[in-house]
């Protein structure tokens, strides 16, 4: 049996980590007008979506592109 797809907000998420921003500021403010969420909140999903295979099945290259980012970011540390 396939997986529950992911649900609209989960959706918009992975959209909005696909666009380019042009400046400081301008995703954090994307996140408050666009999703109605705080970016802290918004990251929080975010980091759980990256876990969460449905996500890798829905955006596979947006995925792991952040996986990476964020393996690299913990290897720094």
């Amino acid at each position: 049996m396939a997986p529950d797809p992911l649900n609209p907000r989960e959706q918009s998420i992975l959209a909005l980590e696909r666009r380019g921003f042009p400046g400081p500021g301008a995703k954090e403010r994307a996140i408050r007008e666009e999703l109605g969420l705080a970016p802290v909140r918004y990251y929080q999903l975010l980091n759980a979506l990256l876990d969460d295979e449905r996500a890798l099945a829905h955006d596979p290259v947006t995925v792991n592109r952040l996986r990476r980012v964020r393996e690299s970011r913990r290897a720094e540390r």
